[in-house]
């Protein structure tokens, strides 16, 4: 151990005057698997984009972070990331990959500072271990490249981790106070997850500050209190302005932004009771699946990099998929049933776990020998850091009722922080014969090699055979022959040794590559072979390519083609269809759209084959355009509805109103003109009362209104008012004609016109 300190030492003096040569090609990995045909996406997640063409609008907006340029309703999540994204759009221009470019960057950062915390303590070559694992775990890139929060939430977590470890080394308490000061931004980027690391925050310093209790008390108590504070500021001035001088807040049930942190952003995911008024909130959760798999099939018509995941997808269409938390058992989201193995379970080992048992083997050997009283080293203090980070954080993911697959990027830095400290300490203990931790490392690389196997052997239709059986038995080889060479010491066994890791990182890298590989989704990342259609699962039964994920439906006009399925989908309420929530064991697994709409309009699973569902979208799908027009809702505009309602509209401050976020973004990003979502995000939120769309009517405020079958939730009355005391729209005069498809979550939709005096 001396010699492995002096060691440190030595790298870390001369490490001081140049730059780790080692480190360059890790961080062009990491700029590749984050950065690479971010320029594809044009829309990135519509609901996020259209904020940020909100936000450029006014200052105003930019503050709220207004979904809509009229200031209707904000997004469903705290402002910082989008106040970044929305200066990077005026910087280079409104683009999807502007809005992606910070996070990707904050994915190539975490990178950078996993290196320097890991390497400071643990060695050089840990920190390069440590940032190779963080770069290739496949759920980091998948979510870096898209304009959701996580990335830029981790990244700025471990900003807070590096100002806590400076705190301990300089006994300064100005940088305990930035620290946590730092949790508070996280914070307002999104709520409660931020907190998910403080029992690290706190047994970290509590354990490693050589300063008496009173101070440490005193110190920790301060720096909670300016933790506490920096999170609700934004909260308190918005629930403190007047409701009818701000947008309504998005995804709560008060208007109230504290009510959304600790209830629908808090309490619920662990609780997973996200119906906080009836079943609007369930409502929303199955919206934002079907929105999000419904992306699946514009990223197959896409480019020709999607094609070649499309037939890799293929298979029979009589075989029925049913939906998440149905007979698959893989819940809501995919994400699995809650118990002690959740994370080995498919859906999510293939998201975060593959390098999890040797992980295990590493704590065990970096904790071998510690004492409860006694002092610590710096290794085993962080260490301590790490684990406390990991535990809690894999606890909640364990037994949380909801939350999506890209969640488990909050796993990333503690298991690559152990996986590169293990990686050394293990190597030491091997190569010095300690006993029975002599055997951590072949038995790591031994049980690493097998989960690897398992995570990979649901997908062996897609990958073969080949590399599920030469990870298995390169990795049980190389355990074997470690385990018989252990008492010789030569180059050889060093050669095995790295050989051996780079095996177990093959194809967690093959996996991190699969978003640019086969498409990503943009509202619900994860990475594999699937990774297109956002179910993080196995790969689909669609037939063909424009059958993954949900089927592929037409914007209004659009004509229907003529075909059935049994694989309906049904609302998730009571209504004449009968419908079923998510997992319901009715109807064969059919599923239709969440409402009690009367249409037609039908919602396939993967497998079915109607076109009849309808959507104010595009006139065509442009498939051969280089562009991913996703998000996860239609990113295109019907352009004859759109003419229809520029020409007609006689100063009226919205465009159009509609029910839900999922048809309203499209038209925000295109245009830049205010379009009411009544119901925000789902079409839950209970923002409008009968009596305050008459007013607005009358102010001649919005005219034109557009109802499908999506996100009656919390304002049925409304709906059943606008009905019962409008002009129907001809479709003739705004239905577009074109038969190519595009995809969209909401069924068949009505225009409607209403003036009052």
């Amino acid at each position: 151990m001396k010699h492995m300190n002096s060691e440190v030492k030595e790298e870390r003096t001369s490490n001081k005057k140049r730059i780790d040569l080692f480190l360059v090609p890790i961080v062009l990995i990491a700029a590749f698997l984050n950065l690479f045909k971010i320029w594809t996406d044009e829309y990135a997640n519509a609901y996020y984009t259209a904020a940020v063409k909100s936000m450029l609008q006014s200052l105003h907006n930019f503050f709220y972070a207004s979904f809509d340029p009229g200031g209707y309703v904000t997004i469903d999540k705290p402002p910082v990331v989008f106040w970044i994204q929305t200066i990077s759009a005026k910087i280079f221009g409104f683009h999807g990959w502007s809005v992606i470019l910070p996070q990707a960057l904050a994915g190539i950062g975490s990178v950078l500072l996993l290196y320097v915390l890991v390497k400071r303590t643990f060695g050089v070559w840990a920190g390069r271990f440590a940032a190779l694992a963080m770069a290739l775990t496949p759920i980091v890139p998948a979510v870096s490249r898209t304009n959701n929060i996580d990335s830029m939430l981790v990244f700025t977590l471990l900003v807070a981790t590096w100002m806590l470890f400076r705190a301990v080394r300089t006994a300064k308490f100005g940088w305990v106070l930035a620290a946590f000061a730092m949790i508070g931004v996280a914070f307002n980027m999104k709520m409660l997850q931020a907190y998910m690391v403080l029992p690290a925050f706190y047994v970290f310093y509590v354990v490693a500050t050589k300063i008496n209790w009173k101070k440490k008390i005193a110190f920790l108590t301060t720096a909670t209190a300016l933790m506490l504070a920096v999170s609700v500021s934004w909260a308190v001035v918005v629930d403190s302005t007047s409701a009818d001088k701000r947008p309504y807040m998005g995804s709560s049930q008060t208007n109230s932004v504290l009510e959304l942190a600790f209830g629908y952003n808090g309490i619920n995911r662990l609780t997973g009771n996200t119906s906080v008024t009836g079943s609007s909130h369930k409502q929303s959760a199955q919206t934002e699946q079907q929105t999000a798999s419904s992306e699946t099939k514009q990223n197959s018509n896409s480019s020709a990099d999607s094609s070649q995941s499309s037939n890799q997808r293929k298979s029979s269409s009589s075989q029925k998929m049913q939906a998440p938390g149905g007979g698959n058992q893989n819940g809501m989201f995919n994400t699995g049933n809650p118990g002690p193995f959740r994370l080995f379970q498919k859906g999510l080992s293939d998201q975060i776990s593959w390098l999890l048992p040797f992980v295990i083997f590493s704590i065990v050997g970096l904790f071998a020998g510690v004492k409860f009283k006694g002092s610590y080293t710096t290794k085993q203090k962080e260490s301590l850091f790490w684990l406390a980070w990991l535990l809690p954080v894999a606890v909640f993911f364990s037994i949380a009722g909801f939350f999506h697959q890209y969640y488990l990027i909050m796993l990333a830095p503690p298991i690559a922080a152990f996986a590169g400290a293990g990686a050394v300490a293990l190597w030491s203990m091997y190569k010095q014969h300690n006993g029975w931790k002599s055997w951590l490392l072949p038995g790591g690389i031994l049980t690493t090699a097998a989960l690897q196997v398992y995570i990979m052997s649901p997908y062996v239709s897609s990958i073969g055979v080949a590399p599920i059986a030469g990870v298995g038995a390169l990795g049980v080889i190389l355990a074997l022959v470690l385990a018989v060479r252990k008492q010789r010491k030569n180059s050889l066994t060093n050669y095995l040794g790295a050989a051996a890791m780079v095996v177990l990182l093959a194809m967690p890298a093959y996996w991190a590559m699969t978003p640019i590989i086969y498409g990503g989704n943009s509202m619900l990342p994860s990475a594999g072979p699937d990774s297109s259609s956002g179910m993080g699962g196995p790969p689909s039964t669609a037939t063909n390519s424009k059958q993954s994920g949900f089927n592929g439906m037409q914007p209004p006009g659009s004509s229907s083609g003529n075909s059935s399925s049994n694989n309906q989908m049904q609302p998730p309420s009571g209504s004449s269809n009968g419908g079923q929530m998510p997992g319901g064991s009715s109807n064969n697994g059919q599923m239709q759209p969440p409402s009690g709409s009367s249409n037609s309009g039908e919602m396939q699973m993967q497998g079915g084959s109607s076109n009849n569902s309808q959507m104010p979208n595009s006139s065509s799908s442009k498939s051969s355009s280089s562009k991913r027009k996703s998000g996860g809702m239609n990113a295109e505009v019907n352009k004859k509805l759109l003419n229809y309602l520029t020409k007609n509209n006689t100063g009226e401050k919205y465009l159009f109103a509609t029910t839900d976020s999922t048809s309203a973004a499209p038209y925000i990003i295109k245009t830049g003109e205010p379009v009411m979502a009544m119901g925000g995000f789902s079409g839950s939120d209970p923002i409008l009362t009968v009596s305050k769309l008459k007013a607005m009517i009358k102010k001649g405020e919005v005219k034109y209104f557009y109802l499908s079958g999506m996100g009656k939730g919390g304002q049925s009355d409304v709906i059943t008012w606008i009905k019962e005391n409008s002009k129907e729209i001809p479709s003739s005069k705004w239905q577009s004609t074109s038969s190519s498809a595009q995809q969209g979550p909401s069924g068949n939709g009505t225009l409607y016109e209403i003036t009052l005096k």
